[in-house]
């Protein structure tokens, strides 16, 4: 197998053994003793496995994206099995397929826990639970940097000049996206520090926040987030995860500068703007804006995370707006803000060039210095018709396996678009450890479709439907 494939599976398969090495010597640091064989076993089973395929292949076939697919979905079933170790000989008892779902939960950044009560979990483990969270956000911005090619030009210019990345590139490029996603993370904890967060929580937080995830190192939120002006705060850092990972990166560091780097944050800037006005004016009850904020801020970043009195009668707008999505490259699912736009552009010139045929309009837009082209929204509207088909299909199969129709719907929206269940979309006291173990295969697999439906099944479907 091409040496670019066997170092991209197994450098996660190292790092997961340097997470684990890290979580011994925590766990030794403060004595806790209870479940520290597990994350023995993690570290030597990850690493054997991180070294072999580091190993140099001399033979060097050029790979297909439909490798590189396979490749990123083989690494999306196999690291939550090495993650799911800890879970499944800890002293919890969970079953196998309970402690898969928990790593999968925590990999796919979607959030859902068996656990009931996270008091009676020990720190080792709550840390654990972060770290996979951690892992699975780096994995998938690699998993966007393999698959370069399966995107238009105008999203990968927000990313690269490169039309393709050979390995030199890619290992580059790797490089530069590890060290910001690790610089974020600290400049997060350090954040959460200055507003009085305690050590262990703020470091979970910044975990959760750079990855987009949905485990907390708490029962409630709020036991953290107690004051307006923590809520506040607390709701401009989930905004880290809704855009672009290399904007803090492109506005100090990029000397020439061209607005194709910015133009899907300015828009996404704009249409924070627009719902933070909308919500503001029509939607702030009873003077309690700050947990608006934080409910909004914690859609649009599909992190999912809302205080006990969020207003559960607005889950169908937090819904819409968590299947929005934010940035091409950032931590957060959905379709995609820009997409969305994109067609709705494009819907408006068709309807105008019928009812005003002697006109022109071209799909070209604001800060992108070329225009859109067709072949291109055939696929923003296949990805959208790919959302709806999955949808359907998780929410039937939910519905059969005995959950009831609208909390199906709910948790299909969720898995699809990897966000924790909480107040605000009416499902907070969900429980995942009663569910039938079919009903947590379905959402197992339907948290994969959701982390890489856009870059596997798109690209897929194109094969047979826009050949060139």
């Amino acid at each position: 197998m091409n040496r670019l494939i066997l170092n991209y599976l197994g450098a996660f398969f190292i790092l997961l053994s340097i997470l684990s090495f890290f979580n011994i010597i925590y766990s030794y640091y403060f004595n806790l003793y209870l479940n520290i064989d597990t994350y023995f076993y993690t570290f030597l089973i990850s690493f054997i496995i991180g070294m072999a395929s580091l190993i140099k292949n001399k033979i060097e076939v050029k790979i297909t994206i439909y490798t590189k697919i396979f490749v990123v979905i083989i690494g999306y079933l196999s690291i939550p099995l090495i993650i799911s170790i800890p879970y499944y000989f800890s002293i919890y008892n969970l079953s196998f397929i309970n402690s898969y779902f928990e790593s999968m939960s925590g990999f796919s950044s979607t959030g859902f826990t068996v656990f009931e009560n996270i008091k009676h979990l020990d720190q080792s483990l709550i840390l654990w639970r972060s770290t996979s969270q951690w892992i699975g956000g780096i994995y998938f911005l690699f998993s966007i940097l393999l698959l370069i090619d399966i995107f238009d030009n105008n999203l990968k210019k927000s990313l690269t000049n490169f039309i393709s990345f050979n390995y030199s590139e890619t290992f580059k490029q790797s490089s530069k996206i590890f060290l910001l996603y690790l610089v974020l993370t600290f400049f997060l904890f350090i954040l959460l520090k200055l507003i009085n967060v305690r050590t262990f929580d703020a470091f979970n937080l910044a975990m959760t926040v750079i990855s987009s995830g949905g485990f907390l190192p708490v029962n409630d939120i709020q036991n953290i987030i107690n004051t307006n002006f923590k809520e506040i705060f607390f709701s401009f850092l989930m905004l880290f995860s809704f855009f672009s990972l290399f904007l803090i990166y492109n506005i100090f560091f990029l000397k020439q500068r061209s607005i194709n780097f910015f133009a899907e944050d300015i828009y996404l800037f704009f249409y924070f703007l627009f719902l933070l006005i909308i919500f503001f004016i029509f939607f702030n009850f009873d003077y309690n804006f700050s947990t608006i904020l934080f409910s909004l801020t914690s859609s649009m970043s599909n992190i999912g995370i809302s205080f006990n009195d969020s207003p559960s009668n607005l889950w169908f707008i937090f819904l819409i707006i968590v299947i929005i999505g934010g940035s091409f490259f950032s931590t957060s699912s959905g379709i995609r803000f820009l997409k969305i736009y994109f067609l709705f552009r494009h819907s408006l010139n068709e309807i105008l060039s019928y009812s005003k045929p002697n006109n022109i309009f071209v799909n070209k837009f604001h800060l992108i210095s070329s225009s859109i082209e067709q072949k291109d929204i055939n696929k923003y509207f296949l990805s959208v018709l790919i959302f709806i088909i999955s949808l359907f299909v998780v929410t039937c199969l939910l519905s059969i396996l005995g959950i009831n129709f609208e909390e199906s719907f709910k948790l299909g929206i969720l898995t699809l678009m990897n966000t924790v269940n909480s107040s605000m979309y009416d499902l907070n006291n969900f429980d995942f450890m009663g569910l039938n173990s079919l009903s947590k295969i379905v959402m197992i697999i339907f948290m994969v479709i959701g982390r890489v439906e856009l870059l596997t099944i798109l690209i897929i479907v194109k094969k047979f439907i826009f050949k060139s």
